[in-house]
């Protein structure tokens, strides 16, 4: 599972975690259930100090194999293993809506420095690209499409008496796709691993088969996949 999170799903653009950080009082920042470091590696690139804390050993061996440089901690979002006031920014990739967002919110808001900034990022298809919404609405490859983004997912941020100044920004992320990979994409999200194994392969190979044969996508089954990152950034009250 972690190899194919690894190899299938995109990273983040360089100016959405710029927009992030711009607004952070310093350059420590906690990669908040890192995975396999798709996140922390763009976070190193801007220069900064990064922990990365990651509950699942699979996927922080490969986190700390691809960025030995990188301090990489068993740890997740209810339960930090970092001291109060440590660092100036949480990020958060594709996951703040797996979290419990009370304990979570508690243990962002104690490790953040006065002003210091959250910020969540999802990488989300654009379905107003038309074979993006037949994708998904004829195969059911998941429900991460822009349409659907209604705010539910950074609400308890919003209300969360710890944090303010709460924003959004959305940033365009093409990312080169084929066939090979847009199967590993889909097995690599939660939506297929929780179907039945006979169900799962059929739907794959009909995901495969969709690339190869649908007008538009480019030759040779090469295309890009229309991602779009929405971002969002709260600062820490003092």
């Amino acid at each position: 599972m972690a190899e194919a999170y690894q190899q299938a799903r995109p990273s983040y653009p360089s100016p959405a975690v710029r927009w992030l950080l711009d607004a952070a009082p310093g350059r420590e920042v906690l990669d908040l259930a890192a995975g396999t470091g798709k996140l922390t590696r763009v976070i190193a690139d801007h220069g900064c100090a990064v922990t990365a804390v990651e509950p699942l050993g699979e996927m922080r061996a490969q986190l700390e194999h691809a960025y030995p440089a990188v301090t990489a901690l068993a740890g997740s979002a209810e339960q930090i293993p970092l001291d109060d006031d440590s660092v100036d920014a949480v990020l958060v990739g594709q996951a703040f809506h797996w979290f419990d967002p009370d304990r979570a919110l508690a243990e962002i808001r104690r490790v953040l420095r006065p002003w210091g900034v959250l910020g969540l990022l999802w990488n989300i298809r654009d379905d107003s690209i038309g074979w993006v919404a037949e994708l998904s609405s004829s195969l059911a490859v998941g429900h991460d499409v822009l349409s659907q983004v209604d705010g539910a997912d950074w609400a308890p941020v919003e209300s969360h008496p710890g944090f303010a100044q709460l924003e959004r920004r959305d940033f365009p992320n093409p990312t080169p796709f084929d066939a090979a990979r847009l199967v590993t994409w889909a097995a690599s999200t939660s939506h297929f691993a929780t179907m039945p194994p006979d169900r799962r392969e059929a739907t794959l190979r009909q995901v495969h088969d969709f690339a190869l044969r649908h007008p538009g996508l480019g030759d040779d089954d090469h295309f890009t996949m229309p991602f779009v990152t929405v971002t969002v950034r709260a600062r820490a009250h003092r």
